[in-house]
């Protein structure tokens, strides 16, 4: 009896911090693929379907491209300097698996190499 009733209350906060923990790992995989694809994209050989296309291929590697249904790059002003801004939103199922989601946002900008 006191097995269920202990139970009941650790199941579901070991589920809850299970979530916790995915949604932290892909946001922060989201975050290190823009970031990699815009400093990819400002490289001086290189425009922003370069980068566009390290980020997604950085997001296959990790994540599947699984959790990410959207991401953008444009060209935009970084502090004044001319740069590429990527821009990645995902949703994230419960414990992965579907039902209500958990919607964010990640941006990463880089400044261009100039010639």
């Amino acid at each position: 009896m006191d097995f269920v009733l202990v139970l009941v209350l650790l199941v579901p906060l070991f589920l809850g911090v299970l979530q916790v923990a995915l949604v932290l790992f892909v946001r922060n995989t989201l975050a290190s693929a823009a970031a990699e694809g815009a400093r990819y994209a400002a490289t001086l050989d290189r425009d922003v379907a370069d980068g566009l296309a390290k980020t997604h291929e950085q997001l296959r590697g990790v994540v599947g491209g699984r959790f990410a249904d959207g991401v953008r790059a444009r060209p935009a002003l970084v502090e004044g300097a001319p740069g590429v801004e990527i821009v990645v939103h995902a949703s994230v199922p419960a414990l992965g698996l579907g039902g209500p989601a958990v919607d964010f946002e990640v941006a990463a900008h880089a400044v261009e190499e100039q010639p």
